[in-house]
């Protein structure tokens, strides 16, 4: 099928060539199989830093090149229609771990990425964003007119990012925000260091759904198959839809307090019980989403999970897995554990950039 540089504008009618980057990873492992049963034509691009991270059957493989993000070459993104871009340090214990080197990476190398893809022809770049990007913003409502009011680094290196990236936006290049809801469900490329799969995981392993703090904070919530559905309507929408656009990408009744996360557990799973860390207090970070822009604009999204299922697909594959908690808190399924464990062994160094060359050179396909 021939490919043509315009093609995005014609979406629905022709093709896509698409780059994700961070193809490897919990969301792009999920991502990566709709796009191409939607008829794209997609390569990744990756570090590769969680491939022993395997939970279920491995994902389908691709055109890949193994690169960081940070050394990404022109010859990289020639002939892209699109770019999305997942890549990046995933979550807040991982900020904390470095907060320059989550700086560097989440938000230098992100604005770096998309001014090399304005200037290689990309037409469309999705930046995978963050509603944590609102931070302490408590049970009031935030829209993506609401102020940032990030408290972490990972969700500053965010915020900072849009902002630096927005301005690309003209008449050839589209940048598209998806600020992204806490993602939860199970991948090929699982984490249990997520909140819901975590307590999941600990009711199951424990009997006891145990909380750090006391529950009260807010957390938009959504599947991350949803996710990726969310993320392939966007790429396929029409240019003047999306142009320069922030999208909250969750679903309106999916905001939860972490102690109502706590009781669907415990209605889900049999025989476990909600407990309370002693001199656990309130979580800074909490945050109620409205989801109506993204409902109005995509009248095609489709989300097909729920909490209450998601739970039960965690469960499910848990119990089948038979993990432990030192398996599910340890270096497969913790990113932080197993960037430590890298840096330990001496495969990576101080900046996650791997040592061995063999590893750093190789491309897969």
């Amino acid at each position: 099928m021939a490919r043509r540089r315009g093609a995005v504008e014609s979406v629905g009618v022709t093709a896509m060539r698409v780059l994700v980057t961070g193809h490897d990873g919990y969301i792009g492992t999920v991502l990566v199989p709709m796009l191409t049963a939607a008829g794209h034509e997609v390569a990744g691009l990756d570090s590769f830093l969680f491939e022993a991270c395997a939970f279920s059957n491995p994902p389908p493989l691709i055109p890949a090149t193994r690169r960081d993000i940070r050394d990404v070459v022109a010859a990289d993104l020639a002939g892209f229609h699109a770019v999305i871009h997942l890549a990046g340090l995933s979550n807040d214990p991982l900020g904390d771990l470095n907060p320059a080197l989550t700086d560097d990476i989440n938000r230098g190398a992100s604005v770096r990425l998309a001014r090399m893809a304005k200037e290689a022809g990309v037409r469309r770049f999705l930046f995978s964003s963050s509603c944590s990007n609102y931070g302490a913003a408590g049970s009031t409502l935030v829209g993506e007119d609401s102020a940032f009011n990030p408290v972490t680094p990972y969700a500053r290196a965010k915020v900072q990012a849009e902002r630096e990236i927005a301005p690309l936006a003209d008449e050839t290049f589209t940048p598209v925000f998806l600020r992204n809801a806490t993602v939860y469900g199970v991948s090929p490329r699982l984490r249990f260091d997520l909140v819901v799969n975590n307590l999941v995981a600990w009711a199951c392993a424990t009997g006891c759904v145990r909380l750090k703090s006391d529950g009260s904070a807010w957390r938009p919530l959504i599947h991350v198959e949803d996710l990726a559905r969310a993320f392939t309507c966007t790429l396929e929408a029409p240019r003047e839809t999306v142009h320069g656009q922030a999208f909250n990408v969750g679903l309106g009744d999916e905001n939860f307090r972490i102690r109502d996360v706590a009781d669907i557990i415990t209605d889900v799973i049999p025989n476990v019980r909600v407990e309370f860390a002693h001199g656990g207090g309130a979580d800074r970070r909490s945050y109620r989403v409205d989801f109506s822009k993204l409902e109005r604009t995509f009248t095609d999204f489709k989300p097909r999970w729920n909490l209450r299922r998601g739970i039960g697909q965690i469960y499910r594959s848990f119990r089948k897995a038979n993990l432990t908690p030192e398996t599910f808190e340890g270096p497969v399924y913790s990113r932080l554990e197993h960037l430590k464990n890298l840096q330990g062994s001496g495969k990576l160094d101080q900046t996650l950039r791997w040592l061995t060359p063999d590893v750093r050179q190789t491309k897969r396909a």
